[in-house]
C-alpha cells in the first residue's frame, strides 16, 4: 500500500496540477513534491524520447527519497514544424525564454501553413520499492490557434485550440482541463495501477 506518493518536479505548476488530480483521486496518501526534499537534484534531461527522460527523472528522485515516485515529460508537437518542438518543448527559443514569447515564435513560423494540427504528448513513470520503472503514456490532440487566448494553464495552454470544446486550454477551467488534458489522462492510467498496489 502507498502511504507516500513524491511529485518528482521543481517546477510548481506542474506540481501543483500533478498534485490537484492525484490528491483528488487518493485522499489517503500523502503527496509531497522534491520541493518537500532539501538538496534534491534535479537531474539532466538526456533521454532521446518523452519516456527516457520521465524515467531519469523518477528514478533520480527515488535514488534520493527512497519513496514512491511520479515524474512526468511532455510536449508539444506540431505536424507543420515536424512534430517540434516536441522534446524540446520547454528548451524551445532558449530555457530562459518566456513562455509568451515562444508562443510567439510558434504563431510567426507556422503563419500561412494550411494545417495547424497539432497535439500534447505526456508520459508519466511510476517507480516504488521493489516495484520498477513503468512508463505511461496519453495524448491530446487539438490545433495551433491564431492568438493566445485565455488565462488558466500554463506553457503553451494558451494557443492549444480544443475544437470539440471551443476553445483554448487556457481558456477551461482547472477542473474542466484536467478531465481532457494529456496530462489528466496519463494520471488516470497511473492512478488506476496505483490501485491494483492495493
Amino acid at each position: 500500500m502507498i502511504s507516500k506518493l513524491v511529485i518528482a518536479t521543481h517546477n510548481r505548476k506542474k506540481a501543483g496540477e500533478m498534485v490537484t488530480i492525484l490528491g483528488a483521486r487518493f485522499p489517503n496518501i500523502e503527496i509531497v513534491t522534491l520541493a518537500d526534499y532539501e538538496g534534491a537534484p534535479e537531474p539532466e534531461e538526456t533521454g532521446t524520447t518523452y519516456a527516457s527522460n520521465a524515467q531519469i527523472k523518477a528514478e533520480s528522485a527515488f535514488n534520493f527519497t527512497n519513496e514512491w515516485c511520479v515524474a512526468d515529460d511532455a510536449g508539444l508537437e506540431i505536424d507543420a514544424l515536424d512534430g517540434a518542438p516536441g522534446l524540446y518543448s520547454k528548451r524551445f527559443g532558449g530555457e530562459d525564454l518566456p513562455f509568451p514569447e515562444k508562443m510567439a515564435m510558434i504563431l510567426e513560423q507556422i503563419s500561412g501553413t494550411e494545417s495547424r494540427a497539432a497535439r500534447f504528448r505526456c508520459n508519466v513513470a511510476l517507480i516504488g520499492p521493489n516495484f520498477p520503472c513503468k512508463v505511461f503514456e496519453a495524448i491530446c490532440e487539438g490545433v495551433i490557434s491564431e492568438e493566445p487566448s485565455g488565462g488558466g494553464g500554463f506553457g503553451y495552454d494558451p494557443i492549444f485550440y480544443l475544437p470539440e470544446m471551443g476553445c483554448t486550454m487556457a481558456d477551461l477551467t482547472a477542473s474542466q482541463k484536467h478531465q481532457i488534458s494529456h496530462r489528466g489522462k496519463v494520471l488516470k492510467m497511473v492512478g488506476d495501477e496505483i490501485e491494483t498496489l492495493g
